[in-house]
């Protein structure tokens, strides 16, 4: 009888198994060696697809950024709208793999699809009639916003026990140990509402530099 053959080693296979171990342990869970015994594989096998610990979690990073939607940029949305679904879009993807941030954090570097995001962006506002050095600066700073609020939850930073909270000391916190039990509903309210001010601050930047258009 035959022996059952093993899945070919393929990038595809080393990133996926990157990627889990980085959602699950962390940055640092991420070794040739950890990734070979995964894969079951020998550790030379793996430098035919990637020469260092760092081009897996480029190649980790990049296929976090392929899953954002960025046919918003393409489909006749106005740019308000298109910047308001993209970043809902990107804060999804990386909130699903927060661990993968500090990578994304770095820029685009070589990335294909963080390049593509990069352009689709920068073009889309262009388009739209934003001066080439503006629509810079938008791509950054929604890169900001959406990064950060990526990073960690501002609600399940507080702890749940009322006696952390010395009124004489913080006479203000009265109700904080109560946050982290609606954690997702703060953090999404936060991030909708520095969104909308940032749009809204975009948007009258934008008919001030076009009066009567």
């Amino acid at each position: 009888m035959a022996r059952p053959r093993k899945p070919l080693l393929s990038a595809d296979r080393i990133v996926a198994t990157a990627r889990t171990l980085v959602d699950e342990e962390g940055l640092a869970a991420v070794s040739t060696r950890r990734l070979a015994a995964e894969l079951g594989v020998s550790g030379p096998s793996l430098y035919h697809h990637f020469r260092t610990k760092d081009q897996i979690l480029e190649a980790v990073a990049d296929s976090v950024c392929a899953q954002v939607d960025l046919s918003m940029f393409e489909d006749g949305r106005d740019w308000r709208t298109a910047l308001h679904d993209w970043a809902v879009s990107y804060r999804a993807a990386l909130r699903e793999h927060p661990n993968i941030v500090p990578v994304l954090a770095r820029g685009p570097g070589r990335r294909p699809a963080g390049l593509r995001l990069a352009d689709a962006v920068f073009g889309a506002m262009v388009k739209a009639g934003w001066p080439p050095a503006q629509a810079t600066s938008i791509g950054a700073l929604m890169r900001y916003f959406v990064m950060g609020s990526a990073l960690g939850s501002f609600a399940g930073g507080f702890v749940d026990d009322e006696a952390a909270y010395d009124p004489a000391a913080y006479p203000h916190l009265g109700q904080a140990h109560l946050l982290a039990d609606q954690q997702e509903k703060i953090d999404e309210r936060a991030f909708a509402t520095g969104l909308r001010a940032l749009l809204d601050g975009l948007t009258a930047q934008f008919e001030r530099a076009r009066p009567g258009v």
